[in-house]
């Protein structure tokens, strides 16, 4: 059994490399081969690394939300896959990212518990805002204080609407980028007094794409 994530790819270097930095890790720690891969914007493609190989794959999507990459593009590359492959749930929501950006808020400086924004690049998919919600109560319940939350696009309350002067900010971004520099300005242009960094590669996160695995590697030997 392989591991192959799937990222959303971007014209950011640094950030298609969070995405193979994290697969390198999560490969290391389950001790399978492990190859990344990107939606668009970025080589390889899923769809060229599946073909690349008959060996029974877990296909583990590096996004922190539903949306169309997830509901459609993916399933369709892994389903013309020639060998066995599963593809699991996103990374997000889940309680190991809200606690990989608490630590990037106190990083950045923010105090424990100061209202603070979780902010999203956001999806026109309706199925995702419930997602996102879930996603902001899961960094309120690990910061211990209010967050409320805020999307760059989609679906949701814009950024520059939310965010309140003295506020601390969340990027829900795994890798630098357009959103992230898109957020940042937005943020201090509202008078946000901390913006923490993307969550990027944390030890959270390689444990989150081990659990995504694994459980989907022992449905798939039962099946």
């Amino acid at each position: 059994m392989r591991l192959v994530t799937v990222a959303h790819g971007t014209r950011h270097a640094t950030g298609n490399e969070v995405a193979a930095r994290l697969t390198v890790a999560a490969g290391e720690r389950l001790g399978v081969p492990a190859a990344v891969s990107y939606v668009e914007l970025c080589d390889p493609v899923l769809a060229v690394v599946l073909a690349a190989s008959a060996e029974p794959a877990v296909v583990v999507p590096l996004l922190l939300t539903t949306g169309y990459h997830v509901t459609s593009d993916i399933p369709a590359a892994v389903a013309a896959a020639p060998g066995p492959a599963v593809v699991t749930a996103p990374l997000g929501p889940d309680p190991l990212l809200a606690a990989a950006q608490v630590d990037r808020l106190l990083a950045a400086g923010a105090r424990r518990g100061q209202p603070a924004v979780l902010a999203a690049a956001g999806s026109t998919d309706p199925e995702a805002l419930p997602r996102l919600e879930e996603a902001t109560a899961l960094l309120g319940e690990a910061w211990g204080g209010p967050v409320r939350l805020a999307t760059l696009g989609g679906l949701g309350p814009r950024l520059v609407d939310v965010v309140r002067p003295g506020d601390a900010v969340s990027p829900y971004l795994l890798s630098p980028g357009f959103f992230a520099s898109r957020c940042r300005d937005l943020a201090r242009a509202s008078g946000a007094t901390v913006v923490a960094e993307v969550i990027a590669v944390h030890d959270r996160v390689v444990e989150l794409i081990e659990w995504r695995f694994v459980s989907a590697a022992g449905g798939a030997a039962r099946s």
